[in-house]
């Protein structure tokens, strides 16, 4: 009955933006009442979920957002985007642009965050697009598809990270592992499905990107355009490699619970358990902190911000009132999308406080297939309930624990597995859909023909490849 319900709220939700043009906003809200009232909840209940989903999304999005549309702008007219697009045509050339684009899509993406690193490179998407005449998203479609790659798979992403302490898996095995289908996901749910798109005529939204032809004089050099560019990527890299010199800090609830107060005094405790002495570890720890901080999305974004105010504005002779006119143009720019994303978030908090969570979870235990294939089932069950894949993940890997301890699973080929199973059905409550919509804009039947296949290419790729990959680990 759960799933009757959603499968009612997504034919509600595409009739009402399919064929009664109401716009993805209200209509998100209106189906997330619908689906709260079909699974008998109350009209206070069902408000007090779509607050609680609007709130928790938009405290982990709205500054990653705005900061991302503020860096964005700035690249975009500085000239710094055209800079950067220029120099790797060059090296590259327009035969390889593909693959250009999805190796940096894999360097960008695997120290980020999704949403981040999707809001830092989509300048470099549109003016690669413009330049070169190429159709759009032929050109994003592969950068796009390692980023959800090494998003879902690779560890230090939370999700592959957290799962691999779940199933007890060596996390450094899990990264080396993840490679492997990372190489065919890319290329088959990248490079191959982007033929598909060519015949799609897509222009860069107006309000998010306005052509502009520069001299070569104009340009800002190779040089500051890569800096500002990479500030996030650099910041973000550090907290990777904190992660891997020390156990990732536990949350300020679990610190307290442990008897610690903060962050600091975590690393001071840890390397004084492992034999350093608190001189050199205090300022040590301190140290690590600082990476933590500035590696957090929102601060490398911001701080990235303030590199190109400065750099890229105030040094080029522009004044303030004319670089924070830019920013702020951005910022409004994006609005429309932060409230999409934030019914979603609604829609997807609704779905949770229905019991579809219980019910799957109860429905799971009578599944009987091989552990690897089952993992992929439940995380893309939770996938098509939740929207997260995040979330998909860690939900799915307490349930197989105990699967992979009576089967004796390959831990670090449950982690992959659960992995591709979240990357399937990305659609109206996932954050990435809409983004991916309103950033190229498509209709709501073009986004599933293109993103939604690409993200279910990825994860049936992956499962096969994983499921392959057992006959040898």
């Amino acid at each position: 009955m759960p799933l009757l319900i959603v499968g009612i709220g997504f034919l509600i939700l595409l009739l009402l933006i399919g064929k009664f043009k109401l716009h993805a906003f209200l209509a998100l809200l209106i189906t997330s009442f619908a689906v709260g009232l079909l699974s008998h909840m109350n009209l206070l209940d069902i408000l007090d979920s779509i607050l609680k989903g609007v709130g928790d999304t938009m405290s982990k999005v709205l500054l990653i957002l705005a900061f991302g549309a503020m860096l964005g702008k700035i690249l975009e007219e500085s000239g710094a985007a055209h800079t950067i697009a220029f120099r790797m045509i060059d090296l590259m050339g327009l035969k390889n642009i593909q693959y250009a684009l999805m190796i940096s899509g894999f360097f960008v993406g695997l120290p980020m965050m999704y949403n981040a690193s999707f809001l830092v490179l989509i300048p470099l998407i549109f003016t690669f697009a413009v330049i070169t005449r190429l159709p759009l998203l032929w050109l994003a479609i592969p950068l796009l598809s390692s980023l959800s790659v090494t998003h879902c798979f690779l560890p230090p992403h939370p999700a592959p990270t957290y799962v691999s302490f779940i199933y007890e898996a060596n996390v450094n095995k899990v990264l080396l592992y993840g490679l492997i289908p990372m190489i065919p996901c890319c290329l088959i749910g990248g490079i191959w499905f982007s033929r598909f798109t060519k015949n799609m005529k897509l222009a860069p939204p107006p309000e998010l990107f306005k052509e502009r032809h520069f001299e070569k004089s104009e340009l800002p050099g190779l040089g500051v355009s890569i800096l500002c560019a990479i500030t996030p990527i650099i910041l973000m890299l550090l907290g990777a490699l904190t992660d891997i010199l020390v156990a990732a800090p536990p949350a300020k609830t679990e610190l307290t619970k442990i008897g610690i107060d903060n962050i600091t005094g975590f690393y001071l405790q840890h390397f004084s358990q492992n034999g350093w002495s608190s001189q050199t570890a205090n300022p040590l720890a301190l140290l690590l902190t600082l990476f933590k901080f500035l590696s957090d999305a929102n601060v490398a974004l911001f701080t990235a911000v303030l590199v190109a105010i400065f750099t890229l504005g105030l040094r080029k002779g522009n004044s303030m009132e004319k670089v924070m006119g830019s920013a702020s143009s951005s910022i409004g720019a994006v609005s429309m999308i932060v409230l999409i994303i934030a019914a979603g978030g609604g829609f997807s908090q609704v779905l949770k406080d229905s019991n579809v969570i219980s019910y799957i979870r109860s429905i799971s235990d009578t599944f009987h297939m091989n552990p690897l294939l089952m993992a992929f089932v439940v995380a893309s069950i939770f996938r098509l309930a939740i929207g997260s894949a995040t979330v998909a993940t860690l939900t799915t890997a307490p349930i197989m624990l105990p699967i992979v301890q009576q089967t004796g699973a390959s831990p670090e080929l449950m982690v992959l597995a659960t992995g591709a199973g979240s990357v399937m059905w990305s659609h109206f409550n996932d954050s990435g859909f809409w983004m991916f919509k309103e950033y190229f804009g498509l209709s709501v039947k073009q986004t599933f023909q293109t993103w939604t296949l690409m993200e279910s290419a990825i994860g049936i790729v992956g499962i096969l490849t994983v499921l392959g990959m057992s006959y040898f680990v």
